[in-house]
This record gives structure tokens, sequence and C-alpha cells, in this order.
């Protein structure tokens, strides 16, 4: 009997260990903040074969995935990403909103319960408390005991704190002005780790305040614009938007190493820490699984800027490529060819910059909020005595004061109808929706559904709006999103690696599928509020 136990004890012990050798060691979430998928096909011919190619030629590409919801800017999206959900369930509605509760505009990573670690600066007191479900990097960690690490890495707080979920080791960002450093908060830890400190106290972001010209032959860049035009900000201290930029001349004026935010060298900055924390923490070195997420947001501040078709958008993008490669050729030799995973995606997309699409003749414009903002307050003051019945104009929605509704004995549902049906009337306004049809209407299609998941109960406003297509409320150099069309909600989703299949597929793919696919890869359960389904035919 003793030896029949000990054989099934074997076989029991040599399932799990092949069960979770079938594993990757590292899961590594790569976020390029801004980057349309086109990115991807316009600067094709550009990339080196290590970068995006690699990712291409060795693993899976979905070339129809989308957003589906509004609003696509970059706390929902980082959120979405690795949850599996939508800011109706998650419930990171923007990036910033109003509070009804608190009766004050709230920030999505923001958290007055913590302290800053790394820098004395208040405004770096962050946590995901506001993120209300988990993400896939939480499951892991549940799924092992804790065993399994989590490290989130951005230039951006939020870019780092959502993806790594609220069990995460740490999330680290990056603290420019006059410091420069990575940092973190009180929720993580309360001392910097020695390896940090060490990358702190190197020359190493100080090493990028140099001259910003691009890799290549500015003229064989035939895939942007002209470098000189009228579509692009710049730098303070710099007369024209135009190559070369002496970053370390112009930091003054820019809010010092801030700079590099809004230069490619922000992205090598990220791919130098995320590589340190590879080896300092030994992250992919044992057979539980570890998790790193790097989200790029140079692109997303230099997209901001430039534009779309820029020269320095181009630029950006063929430099982010060489420091992908050189990040993969680091997990290659840190955890081994074959013993990770890696998808790259991104939080949204942009529009073309209005008033080039206005030169060409494609309609597009900018939304006068301050006339349309009058005409609001006289509507209001004309039909209820008051403009005080909203609380707050913000993220395109419109909040009322609940409590003067009441004393007014108004009925809730035909304010909100009356509002909705006042702003329809305002120029560049497309389509107005109450909270009352978000709440009681089920849309499966268009850009209704898309603006019902972005709709949480508890936080979204009582009347909600949609511009023109391609009219944002923005400057009239650089670019924005927000929107639920096309150039906003379509994005690259390239995923290689351990279990990965090699192939592509134009089958529509939403973003709430990463984090299940993700799930299913490491055979873990889903995050709790995941709408999404697993890719199956990305799957080995």
């Amino acid at each position: 009997m003793k030896y029949i136990i000990a054989f099934l004890f074997v076989l029991t012990f040599d399932f799990s260990v092949t069960a979770q050798e079938e594993k990757p060691k590292l899961v590594v979430g790569i976020v390029v903040d801004q980057m349309r998928y086109d990115y991807l096909t316009r600067f094709y011919e550009k990339y080196g074969d290590g970068g995006f190619k690699r990712m291409m030629n060795e693993g899976f590409n979905c070339k129809n995935n989308h957003f589906n919801y509004i609003p696509t800017k970059t706390g929902p999206g980082h959120a979405s990403v690795f949850t599996g959900t939508t800011p109706k369930y998650h419930g990171v509605i923007a990036n910033d909103w109003w509070d009804k509760e608190a009766k004050k505009m709230v920030y999505c990573a923001g958290d007055k319960s913590v302290s800053p670690v790394g820098t004395d600066a208040d405004m770096e007191r962050m946590s995901p408390h506001r993120m209300k479900t988990t993400t896939f990097a939480d499951e892991n960690r549940l799924f092992t005991q804790m065993r399994g690490k989590t490290i989130g890495i951005s230039i951006k707080d939020r870019g780092a704190v959502l993806p790594a979920g609220h069990t995460g080791n740490a999330a680290y960002w990056f603290r420019g002005k006059d410091e420069g450093n990575f940092v973190t908060s009180t929720f993580y830890m309360e001392n910097l780790p020695d390896w940090v400190e060490k990358f702190n106290d190197s020359k190493q972001v100080e090493s990028y305040l140099k001259e910003w010209n691009t890799l290549y032959d500015i003229s064989s860049y035939t895939e942007s614009g002209p470098d000189l035009n009228n579509f692009e900000a710049g730098f303070d201290g710099k007369e024209t938007a135009t190559f070369p930029y002496n970053l370390k001349k112009l930091a003054k004026k820019n809010d010092g190493f801030d700079i590099l935010k809004v230069s490619p060298y922000g992205n090598s900055i990220v791919a130098d820490f995320a590589i340190e924390a590879i080896k300092a923490e030994s992250l992919g070195k044992d057979n539980i699984t570890d998790v790193l997420t790097v989200s790029f947001s140079s692109t997303d501040y230099i997209g901001h800027n430039f534009g779309v078709s820029s020269k320095e958008i181009q630029d950006t993008y063929i430099r982010l490529d060489k420091d992908l490669e050189r990040f993969f050729q680091v997990l290659d030799k840190e955890v081994g060819k074959g013993e990770y995973t890696v998808f790259l995606t991104a939080d949204h997309g942009a529009v073309e910059v209005p008033s080039y699409l206005q030169s060409v003749n494609i309609p597009a414009g900018y939304v006068e909020r301050t006339d349309r903002k009058e005409k609001f307050q006289e509507f209001l003051k004309e039909t209820y005595g008051s403009t005080e019945i909203v609380e707050s104009i913000s993220n395109d929605q419109i909040f009322l004061n609940r409590a003067i509704v009441k004393a007014l004995d108004l009925d809730l549902d035909d304010v909100q109808e009356e509002i909705a049906n006042e702003q329809l009337t305002y120029k560049n306004i497309y389509k107005v929706y109450t909270a009352t049809t978000m709440n009681n209407t089920h849309f499966e299609s268009g850009i209704e559904h898309l603006l019902q998941m972005g709709y949480n109960q508890k936080r979204s406003g009582d009347v909600l709006l949609l511009d023109d297509p391609a009219f944002i409320s923005y400057w009239k150099t650089g670019t924005t999103h927000g929107s639920g069309l096309n150039y906003d909600t379509h994005v690259p989703l390239l995923l290689f690696g351990k279990g990965i299949k090699h192939g592509q597929t134009f089958k529509k793919t939403e973003i709430t599928d990463i984090a299940p696919t993700i799930s299913a890869l490491l055979g873990i359960s889903f995050p709790n509020f995941a709408i999404g389904q697993p890719l199956e035919f990305v799957l080995e």
C-alpha cells in the first residue's frame, strides 16, 4: 500500500512541477501611452528587427484591437488593460473627476493617507485605492500566496500605480522638476531599496539632458510631415518647433528634468530603470511567475506637444523601438529566451491635429467652451433661477447638485432631460445622454455602448456630452484624446514569448480581453470584475 501512495505522490509532484514549468517565469505588460495602431504600420520600414518587428515576427499581432468605452484617457486606459473591465466597473472614470460626496475634484491615483518616499514633494502621495477591482497581477499574487512579485514602472504615477494593482510589491514613477528621481509612496514601502537609491544617485538621468536630434537623416523621415509647420507647440526658449533641441539649455525654462518627459529620452530612462529592476529584484529567476508592468509615457507628452504627424513623434517611435530591443535582450539574458511572456498595447490613441485636418479639408475643429458656458449659465438662471443647480462640468459631464434639485421640488429625471435638450442645441455638440438613459437603456453597439461602458453609477455625471468628430477642447497646436472614435480607440496589441502562437488577425479584439488572456495563460483566476474573454487563438 505504501508503494502505491508513494507512486501517486510522485505522479502528483511531477504533474505540479510540469504545470508550473509550462508557465512563464515573468509576464511583462507594456503600455505605450497614446500609441495609435498605425504607428506600427506607418513607421514599419524604419524599425529594426529586435523591437516592434520582433514581437510581430515571433508573436501574435491583433490588428483590430480597440478600447470599448469612453473616455479614452490615461488613468482609465491603464486600469482597463490590467483589470479586464471598464470604468463602468473599475471606477476609474477619468484622470481627475468630480467627487459627488466630497464635492471636489479628485485624482485617480491620489491618496492623502500615504506619504511620498524618495521625495519631499507632497503631490507624490499615490496609491491604487480608487480602483475598485483587481488586476491580473493581483490575482497572480493571490494564486502564488504572495510569492510572485509585482512591480510597476512609469514616468507617470498613474501609469505605474494602477497596473501594479492593490497588492504590488512596488510602483515607481519619475519625479522631474529639480530632482530627476524615481519615487514611490508609503503604500508600498517606507524607504527606497538600495538599488533605487543607487540608480537615483547615478548620473544616468542627468546624462540625457543633451541634444535631441533625429536618429537618422531627417530627410529620410518621409512618413511624417515637414519639420517646420504651424501645428506644433515646441519648447519655451526655442523660437521654432524644429530639430535639433538642446535639452540641457532648454531645461531651465521647461521645468528642469520635466523636459525629459517630452523627449524620447524619457522612454530610455524608463527602460534603464526597468532593466535595473529585473536584475536587482531577480524577476523571473524561479518557477513562480512574477509580473513587471512598464508604461512608456513620453510618447504621450510628445504627441500632446507636437501631434500625430510630426517628425518628433516619428523619431520618438524609432528610438523607442531601439529601447524595446535592448530591453528584450536583457530579458533573454536574465530570464531566458522563451521563459517570459510580453504583451504590448496602449492606453488610448490620438486625433490628428484638428488645425492640420482643416488645412486638408477634413471636418475638424475646436470647441469654444467659453461661449457654451455663457449660454448654459443664462439657461440655468432663466429656467431654475440659479446656476448653482450645477455643481461641476468636467470630463464632458454635467454634475447636478441633488440637494438643490430636491429643495426646488424638481424631478431629477426632468432636470436631466431639460439640460440635455438645451445642450444639444449648442455648436459642436454631437450627442447628449442623461444618466437616466444610461441606467435604464441597454446599448449593445455604437457610440452609445461605448459611453455606457464608461459610465459609473456612483461616480459619473447626470448629463453626458459628446463633441463633433475631430473637434477637441485643446490648443491649436498638438493633439489630445478621449473620444470613442477610431483614432482614439484603435491601438496595438502584440503578444510574444512563452505560450504565445505566431500569427495575426483582423478579428476585432477589445482591450478588456488582455487580462483574461494572461490569466488563462497562467492558469489563475480572472480579475474579479473582468468582462473580457481569453483570446484562445493567440495561446499555444
